[in-house]
């Protein structure tokens, strides 16, 4: 019987190297420019907040177990792809626009507070009641959590000055994010109130313009 791991271990080790590996390509190209080292603190938070969200209020998904093998070639190796970024940015030594440094920071930081708020939220929400959450930052997107995640590493495809870490980015979001954006309106489309949801909501991008549902008040 194969040895069984929870997905999440694999994930975890992904972002525990992303320190390592960024430090390891800027001595191995002795880049320390800017641009670098902007990176690193960019990429480097990430990964720690990413790590501490994890034990604190942690996805259930990444519980379930897969076989190692599983784990290294359909997890781990498919994440390895963004560290395209700090290499080739390492490597190139391309000389990044203030402009295009400040847009990529912009980008990371709307990611950030939707990725790990919006997790917070879905967590804690949990831990009172069950059922459809459609308030906050889940009121306009169904899925500001995935958003905040494609917006993360736009910002840090952005600060690489290069096309391929776009072309990883893509292929997460067309192979990963929407198709487990579909499967999960099939499975919420159960819950009483989901098809009015859906109708005011976006499946990823959010709808400004429709009038949010307020939070009923807590007496």
């Amino acid at each position: 019987m194969a040895l069984m791991q929870p997905t999440g271990l694999f994930i975890n080790v992904h972002k525990a190297l992303v320190i390592p590996v960024t430090v390891a390509v800027m001595l191995s190209f002795s880049n320390f420019s800017t641009a670098m080292w902007l990176y690193l603190g960019m990429h480097g938070s990430y990964s720690i907040l990413w790590l501490i969200k994890g034990r604190t209020y942690p996805d259930r998904r990444f519980a379930e177990k897969v076989p190692i093998w599983i784990g290294i070639v359909f997890v781990f190796l498919p994440l390895a792809g963004y560290y395209a970024a700090p290499i080739l940015l390492a490597w190139l030594h391309p000389n990044v626009p203030a402009w295009a440094a400040g847009l990529g920071v912009s980008v990371f930081t709307f990611g950030i507070f939707l990725h790990y708020v919006s997790d917070a939220q879905k967590y804690y929400t949990l831990q009172v009641r069950s059922g459809l959450i459609d308030t906050g930052l889940f009121a306009r997107t169904r899925n500001p959590n995935y958003l905040g995640e494609i917006l993360t590493y736009m910002g840090f495809a952005i600060i690489s000055w290069h096309w391929i870490p776009f072309l990883v980015n893509s292929a997460w979001i067309f192979g990963f994010f929407v198709r487990n954006m579909i499967k999960k309106d099939r499975s919420m489309s159960r819950l009483p109130g989901f098809a009015s949801y859906k109708a005011r909501t976006g499946m990823l991008l959010p709808r400004l313009l429709r009038p949010a549902v307020r939070p009923a008040a807590v007496e």
